[in-house]
């Protein structure tokens, strides 16, 4: 049974949500918060599997909501469902720590099936929001240099900073003044991070 809870400031949304779950097999509302510190006190209190969370209420909004709930109830999981749909707002859920970004206006199966990928540990997002994220990552993330590119494909072969170097005809100092920018732009802090992200994002490909 995948246990849910639902946190909206608005009484209808909520209950309207809490039917739509409740049809489903499998499904079970444990409790509902009408702000982001109610919906932070309860998670604390119940460890749901899900946090169905709206982004938008008085006092604690809900990517602030978020991160305490995460720390008060590591195991759950927060779905932030919401009429906003900007760029800004999505990726700021998913960097709090978000499952998954839905629209209010989504369907009853849209979203009972979020609730149950996000239970097995997938990321939901509204279709519609994917390239949003995507836009909005690409703008906040630079692109990694040529250079810097050339340098991780030559890491992921498992060379040393020497070879590589020896390889592009350039002094080790500077193969590793690639490496650190292409650290920092990819947010990770040593090479096998720096390897397996760039190969995520395709860039090694």
């Amino acid at each position: 049974m995948i246990r849910v809870l639902l946190a909206d400031d608005h009484p209808v949304v909520r209950e309207g949500l809490c039917a739509m779950l409740e049809s489903a097999e499998g499904i079970t509302v444990v409790g509902q918060a009408g702000s982001g510190e109610e919906a932070v006190a309860l998670a604390s209190h119940l460890t749901p599997d899900i946090v169905l969370l709206d982004l938008r209420m008085g006092g604690m909004d809900g990517v602030d909501a978020t991160g305490h709930i995460l720390h008060a109830s590591p195991r759950s999981k927060v779905v932030i469902v919401t009429t906003y749909e900007s760029d800004a707002d999505i990726l700021r859920a998913v960097e709090a720590g978000a499952a998954g970004y839905l629209l209010k206006g989504s369907s009853r199966m849209e979203l009972i099936n979020a609730v149950q990928a996000a239970a097995r540990g997938e990321t939901v997002l509204t279709p519609s929001l994917a390239s949003k994220l995507f836009r909005a990552r690409a703008v906040e993330t630079p692109p990694l240099s040529d250079r810097e590119i050339e340098v991780l494909r030559l890491v992921s072969q498992g060379l040393t900073n020497a070879e590589i170097g020896r390889k592009l005809f350039i002094g080790e100092a500077t193969v590793k003044t690639h490496l650190l920018r292409a650290y920092r732009k990819l947010d990770v802090s040593d090479r096998t991070a720096a390897v397996i992200t760039a190969l995520e994002r395709g860039l090694l490909s």
